[in-house]
């Protein structure tokens, strides 16, 4: 691809069915695929990623919020959408777009089979999340009666899904807090076909379970961070191609003499003779404060140049002493070098932090 001539995101959507293929290939064949896509498919394009998993065979998709799933109905993505945190408040666009809650609280399905009930609907789709140690959202083992109690003799909602949220997945310190977490939900699944009188699909793993704990696949996966190339262990990673990469240009380079200053509360002092570039990104773009006088670093041509001084709204500055360069040329922030994980690491954070915090001033361009 052309060197970049602003600050842009590129997408690259062969990349994502790199992974997506990955994935795929350590399923069983009649194992259903869960693509998430929201906080703007992690940081990129939703509706963009959306017709592309449509594209690429996925069963189903799923966002946080409702307002993420009427946005991919209104762009035309067809295929089922789960709502993993619906609120009430938002039950009736919910339906009118035909997207399918997660319900995980006695009050959250009470509050929904009402609306249901209202709207005259019939066997509408839910999925119950049950928690089995996240402690996050989800109804407890012992629930499984009192759902039984609400539904039957009801014909407003039918549960198409039973689920749950691994807590530690990616970690093999904790494989036997995930193996009691597998095993609790391996018995709510059974009390849940034994007490109701119909046998929903079931989903727990999610990316770093696909890998880990793949006896465990039940009838559905869910991966999110995985498809965008970051497998929560360098290993994985090395098999994944990152789907984004946020790449700027040089706009001014600098000459800094020994005890100058570079940037706001003069933040950096140079010791010696040094040559400074300012790139037009800051931490309104989503590079935060954190990333300035510390071990970030970003790629010019080839080469590590340190971030120094404070980061500031639209303007961040590096240090290009010995570095080939000249106004004007491509600097990478995160893509293949650095990976996000790597950049966002250097400021003790994460590549979900990172890439969903990117902003939607900046430009988003789409590669393949």
């Amino acid at each position: 691809m052309a060197k970049t001539t602003e600050t842009v995101l590129e997408i690259n959507l062969n990349h994502l069915e790199h992974n997506y293929r990955y994935f795929q290939s350590k399923l069983k064949a009649n194992t259903k695929f869960l693509s998430v896509v929201k906080a703007s498919a992690y940081g990129a394009d939703a509706v963009v990623i959306a017709k592309k998993l449509e594209a690429l065979g996925a069963t189903y998709l799923a966002v946080a919020y409702v307002n993420e799933g009427v946005q991919l109905r209104d762009a035309g993505i067809k295929m089922p959408i789960l709502v993993l945190h619906p609120q009430a408040a938002n039950f009736k666009i919910l339906i009118d777009r035909c997207l399918e809650p997660s319900l995980y609280s006695p009050k959250i399905l009470n509050d929904f089979i009402e609306v249901c009930a209202a709207q005259q609907q019939k066997d509408y789709p839910v999925h119950i999340k049950f928690n089995t140690g996240l402690n996050r959202l989800g109804f407890w083992e012992n629930d499984v009666d009192f759902i039984r109690e609400k539904l039957k003799d009801k014909n407003d909602v039918k549960v198409t899904s039973i689920f749950s949220h691994l807590a530690a997945s990616e970690d093999l310190n904790e494989k036997e807090f995930t193996k009691t977490q597998i095993h609790i939900f391996e018995k709510i699944a059974q009390e849940f076909n034994d007490k109701i009188n119909h046998k929903p699909f079931k989903h727990l793993l999610n990316t770093s379970g696909i890998i880990n704990y793949s006896e465990a696949q039940f009838d559905m996966v869910r991966s999110g961070i995985g498809l965008y190339g970051f497998g929560n262990d360098s290993k994985i990673d090395a098999q994944l191609r990152p789907v984004l990469s946020l790449k700027t240009i040089i706009s001014q380079i600098h000459k800094i003499e020994p005890g100058e200053t570079v940037g706001y509360n003069r933040k950096y002092a140079s010791k010696g003779y040094r040559v400074t570039a300012t790139l037009p990104l800051g931490h309104a773009d989503g590079i935060g404060r954190q990333y300035g006088n510390g071990e970030s670093y970003v790629n010019v041509n080839g080469q590590k140049a340190p971030i120094i001084g404070n980061v500031c709204m639209d303007m961040i500055m590096i240090d290009i002493t010995n570095i080939t360069c000249k106004e004007g040329d491509e600097v990478v922030i995160f893509g293949e070098q650095p990976t996000a994980e790597e950049f966002a690491s250097t400021a003790n954070t994460i590549s979900y932090e990172l890439v969903t915090g990117i902003s939607q001033r900046v430009k988003r361009v789409i590669v393949g």
